[in-house]
């Protein structure tokens, strides 16, 4: 029988790949009795596919039991499981069989297994690996033949390293894993089901089937469905019965929607966003990139300056020209320098004139540092314009950011 033929028989609507692999796999384990481990989250239909798995195996002539874990209270579930002994605890007035007695030679299926205490995955692992069980207040074992198929919609690795579920049971239920997909990695089937369902309940309700038009099919397509299937047809189930037109609109299927589907829908400019706002976020970013492209070319006009410079500039010790290591402080500082460098060389002359006058005083060198100089002019600046950097900078003929990173490269407060 082809994937197909077995869509057809289950009532199982989509033609993605990933829900045509899950098919295909169910039906090439289902002659074997391996276990099987279907993964998906709540609502993508993992019920159909226990049900396929027995349907095409030896055992389809005998019993298949379906059995919600997570539906049974934890002080009852070995018992309904295992059975138990006559008096076996309070209530017990007779004895009872349990499913996988119920369920001898044929296929138990055992949903939300992740929901089972440890006390009872330990029960189920002896019944995995030889058959055998005891009832609840019996002490004599018991023989089963029964293939288990179970289904989880949780982590259960995680749940394993988590201490919540045992890893031996885990391989041993992992023997032939399926993995269903959630709806919102089947997009092209969404209108599909919707279409089914919507056919479904017009005939339940003797009305015409709702349609929807290309708005609603792409915001149903780019929902989240954290309820997948179910969640889809209960939400066709409402419009089909609440709505009175028949074609469905973007407008009128968003607030069957939870409130955060426009947070999962694609960014769709209509006019209905604010302009005023939008035009404001738009010019900041501008004059952030129109700022870095300045700085960028006045980078590069300052290494183009240090390469033409480097070769012509005066050799004098300690000339600020000459240095290697240029700064950003521009015209007005450079030829404040200029000038402090022109006035020590005519000191220095008219020293070398007078040198019939003996000197009694020790004359103190005055640093001529790149560092000190440009220290000294950056405190002069600040101490003018009374600290505001925005002034000093211009004076110096910097940028604010560049006057910021000199403050901190030299440890200036002022």
């Amino acid at each position: 029988m082809t994937v197909q033929q077995i869509k057809q028989r289950f009532g199982i609507i989509g033609n993605s790949y990933e829900l045509n692999r899950a098919i295909d796999i169910a039906m090439q384990v289902a002659p074997t009795d391996l276990s099987v481990l279907i993964s998906g989250e709540s609502g993508t239909g993992k019920e159909m596919f226990p049900q396929i798995i027995h349907k095409f195996s030896k055992r389809k002539h005998n019993s298949y039991i379906a059995v919600n874990c997570g539906a049974i209270p934890e002080g009852t579930i070995d018992s309904e499981l295992f059975g138990h002994e006559k008096g076996a605890f309070t209530g017990a007035v007779k004895n009872r069989k349990g499913y996988f007695e119920e369920a001898a030679d044929g296929t138990i299926f055992l949903d939300e297994v992740g929901e089972l205490p440890l006390a009872t995955q330990v029960r189920l692992l002896r019944v995995l690996e030889t058959g055998e069980y005891i009832k609840v207040g019996s002490s004599q074992v018991e023989k089963t033949n029964v293939r288990i198929i179970v289904a989880t919609n949780i982590n259960l690795q995680k749940a394993v390293q988590e201490g919540k579920f045992r890893e031996d049971l885990y391989y041993r239920l992992n023997t032939v894993p399926i993995l269903i997909p959630p709806l919102r990695n089947r997009k092209e089937d969404i209108h599909l089901l919707f279409r089914k369902f919507a056919q479904d309940f017009s005939e339940k309700y003797t009305m015409p089937a709702v349609k929807l038009d290309d708005e609603a099919k792409i915001i149903l397509e780019n929902y989240r469905w954290k309820g997948n299937v179910r969640q889809l047809k209960n939400i066709t189930e409402q419009i089909s019965i609440i709505e009175e037109e028949r074609l469905i609109t973007g407008e009128i299927i968003k607030p069957y929607l939870s409130k955060d589907y426009e947070q999962n829908l694609p960014m769709i400019y209509d006019g209905a966003i604010n302009k005023e706002e939008f035009a404001n976020e738009r010019e900041i970013l501008y004059k952030i990139l129109f700022d870095m492209r300045n700085e960028i070319n006045e980078l590069k006009t300052i290494v183009k300056d240090v390469a033409q410079n480097r070769d012509t500039a005066v050799n004098v010790p300690g000339n600020f020209l000459s240095q290697e290591k240029h700064t950003d402080i521009e015209d007005e500082q450079y030829n404040y320098n200029k000038n402090y460098i022109n006035k020590i060389q005519e000191k220095n002359t008219f020293d070398k004139r007078e040198t019939f006058i003996e000197d009694t005083e020790e004359i103190v060198e005055e640093s001529l540092s790149l560092k000190d100089k440009e220290v000294e002019l950056i405190q002069k600046a600040l101490i003018k314009h009374k600290g505001k950097r925005k002034y000093a900078a211009k004076e110096l003929g910097i940028s604010e950011r560049t006057l910021y990173r000199k403050l901190k490269e030299y440890d200036i407060n002022i």
